[in-house]
């Protein structure tokens, strides 16, 4: 995050993350963006990406985590969360599966499931979008439609 000189916010964002939320819903996946922020630049990203949930200025990660499985009709179990701070930590212990960003705070690492090699912000969100898919076998259909949407020729049959 930067904030310019007249207190606007920046923030970038990496688009293969972005990517990873198209297929995460190609995939049969719920997504939401939880954010201690109250940031329009986060609710503008998660609003062009399509995520399912944007829950702004959340302080109980936990809580929010909870309230959006009960909206998406998920048991706690079949979430996955990641996080990269302290705030996250509540939502991390309730997850059925817990993830820690590459540059998490220690305290999030130790009870992570999965670190991922990335770091927040840099792929991270892609390669756990791309884990999950893998471990449910759905992965490979999955790309493959995506890029067939965008213009790609099907894999011919083996």
């Amino acid at each position: 995050m930067v904030l310019s000189e007249r207190g606007g916010e920046l923030k970038s964002f990496n688009s293969r993350d972005g990517v990873a939320v198209t297929l995460a819903k190609r995939g049969g996946l719920r997504t939401a963006f939880v954010t201690g922020e109250k940031s329009a630049v986060a609710q503008a990203r998660g609003d062009k990406l399509g995520v399912d949930a944007v829950v702004l200025g959340a302080r109980r990660k936990g809580d929010v985590l909870e309230d959006l499985c009960a909206q998406f009709g998920l048991p706690l179990d079949a979430s996955a969360y990641i996080g990269d701070d302290l705030l996250d930590v509540p939502a991390l212990q309730r997850a059925g599966l817990a993830i820690a960003v590459a540059d998490a705070a220690p305290e999030v690492i130790a009870i992570a499931h999965i670190v991922t090699r990335a770091r927040g912000g840099q792929g991270a969100l892609r390669e756990c979008v791309e884990l999950i898919l893998r471990a449910q076998g759905a992965w490979a259909a999955t790309v493959e439609a995506y890029i067939t949407e965008h213009g790609g020729r099907p894999r011919p049959a083996r």
